[in-house]
């Protein structure tokens, strides 16, 4: 079977659909671009995290990295390693005698993709150039309130905060308590007060900032 064949054959469907709208994706950035606005501008302005308040899906969105790379990007490398792993799922099931079903490969290929979703965003997160109207340094992040969403944060290992920069984008950032303070629940709402490395230092945030939420942040 050709590779072509292996491309359009019914079992590998779900990663050949994947590519597709890769390419799709592109040239419609390209185009937006092209008459003056960015595609991943608009994607990554429209859909704010605040509406999802389950803390299982924010822990999830934590470890997949969301953020770390503009939303657009994101989707980009979550279609390109779902595709990848899925044909080499089937190419190793073809020579092991037979392709997968896709209802099972599709299954396999999505598990397989999200650790090389959270290792692809974290290298391409220090690769590729940020709109600098957009950018800000991590440093930038330090005086800003957010929310514990995997704790609680102590002085063991660190935890996750999500918070808002001053341009409206979310980061979920690593942080532990500040060696003064209690350990801080998930949930929380927290000031981050300095930085080691890329950990930052938390506490809880004081009465008077309680009330300025990660979805006030701006």
């Amino acid at each position: 079977m050709t590779l072509l064949e292996h491309f359009m054959a019914p079992e590998a469907q779900p990663f050949a659909v994947a590519a597709v709208m890769i390419l799709v994706i592109g040239l419609t950035e390209v185009a937006t671009m092209l008459v003056g606005f960015s595609l991943s501008e608009l994607v990554g302005k429209a859909i704010d995290f605040d509406s999802h308040p389950d803390h299982g899906l924010l822990n999830v969105i934590s470890w997949l990295n969301v953020g770390g790379v503009p939303l657009l990007i994101f989707v980009l490398l979550f279609l390109g390693m779902f595709a990848m792993s899925g044909f080499v799922i089937q190419e190793a099931a073809w020579s092991l005698g037979g392709p997968l079903p896709a209802f099972v490969a599709a299954p396999l290929a999505f598990l397989a993709a999200l650790p090389l979703v959270r290792w692809s965003t974290d290298l391409v997160g220090g690769i590729i150039p940020q709109d600098e109207s957009y950018a800000v340094e991590l440093t930038d992040l330090v005086g800003r309130i957010g929310e514990v969403v995997v704790g609680p944060l102590d002085h063991g290992l660190p935890g996750r905060v999500r918070l808002k920069d001053v341009h409206g984008n979310v980061h979920f950032v690593s942080a532990s308590a500040a060696p003064e303070s209690d350990p801080l629940p998930q949930g929380a709402t927290v000031l981050l007060v300095d930085r080691e490395d890329t950990r930052f230092v938390a506490i809880g945030a004081p009465v008077d900032l309680a009330s300025s939420t990660v979805s006030g942040n701006s």
